[in-house]
């Protein structure tokens, strides 16, 4: 349940509840500077009262009585007529008006329409200094959800970032060891697979047994190419180009490893942080 919120209007403290997703406004606390709670009494006597209290619920309560209405207006401004908060809302079913009991709390209630509107029966000084109040008690509320939706906001981005950040971390190929670099590599392929990936296609799939169903071919053996990100795969068709050369000049396995590790080491941190290329995911 939410806190109830106070404002202060020429020196009298105003309880404000919400009810029905709404504001509703102490009447019992805008009377003490003016009497006691017989005036609100003899302003639902009023006709001019009634027919606003009608008509409001009209248009904002669907569950309202409209018979029972028609007969507090026919009554109203007779010198027999009178009327409780509590009779009113009993009888018509109306959500305008609350009568909540305790020594702490209770009182009448009214929604903010219908106690501006009482206000300008007080005293049209009071009603503005009311109005002024009760603005400056929403201003205040809508800047803290501002300031909190904003503070949501950043630290969303932050943790994604820190999020992001943690899987380049781990996109990024480690540079490989000297045992790593002499292991002579079955075939060419799998010379790349260590140099991006730092393993070969069996680790991958050793690793990966329980892939979900994508990362694996039609015939069930897993595919450590199919499971790269975007980045891994352009990094890997680069490499593929730059190792043709290398066989060309003669170098050596172990040697074309080493330059091509350091290549994809250079190239992934570039991608990762390539806005273009990120745009196409």
């Amino acid at each position: 349940m939410a806190k109830n919120k106070t404002i202060t209007v020429k020196g009298t403290e105003i309880t404000i509840i919400q009810q029905h997703n709404d504001d509703y406004i102490s009447l019992t606390d805008m009377v003490k500077s003016f009497g006691d709670e017989s005036i609100i009494t003899n302003w639902l006597r009023n006709r001019n009262t009634i027919e606003f209290l009608g008509i409001w619920e009209l248009i904002n309560n669907p569950n309202f009585k409209p018979l029972e209405f028609e007969g507090f207006k026919k009554q109203a401004g007779l010198n027999s007529f009178w009327i409780s908060p509590k009779k009113w809302i009993d009888t018509t079913n109306a959500i305008g008006l609350l009568s909540k009991s305790g020594r702490y709390g209770g009182g009448t209630f009214a929604h903010k329409d219908i106690a501006f509107e009482f206000g300008s029966w007080l005293s049209a000084e009071f009603k503005l200094y009311l109005i002024k109040e009760f603005q400056r008690l929403k201003d205040s509320e809508s800047d803290r959800l501002k300031l909190e939706w904003n503070l949501q906001r950043t630290l969303a981005k932050v943790n994604y970032q820190i999020h992001t950040d943690a899987i380049k971390e781990n996109l990024i190929p480690k540079e490989l060891s000297k045992q790593e670099i002499n292991f002579v590599y079955a075939n060419e392929a799998d010379m790349l697979n260590m140099a991006l990936f730092g393993m070969t296609a069996k680790q991958w799939r050793d690793a990966n047994e329980k892939a979900p169903a994508r990362l694996h071919r039609s015939g069930g053996e897993g595919n450590i190419r199919d499971a790269a990100t975007i980045e891994q795969l352009v990094v890997l068709s680069n490499m593929e180009s730059i190792n043709a050369v290398l066989i060309h000049q003669g170098l050596q396995q172990s040697e074309r490893l080493i330059q091509l590790n350091k290549i994809a080491i250079t190239q992934m941190k570039s991608l990762l942080s390539n806005t273009n290329l990120r745009k196409l995911k």
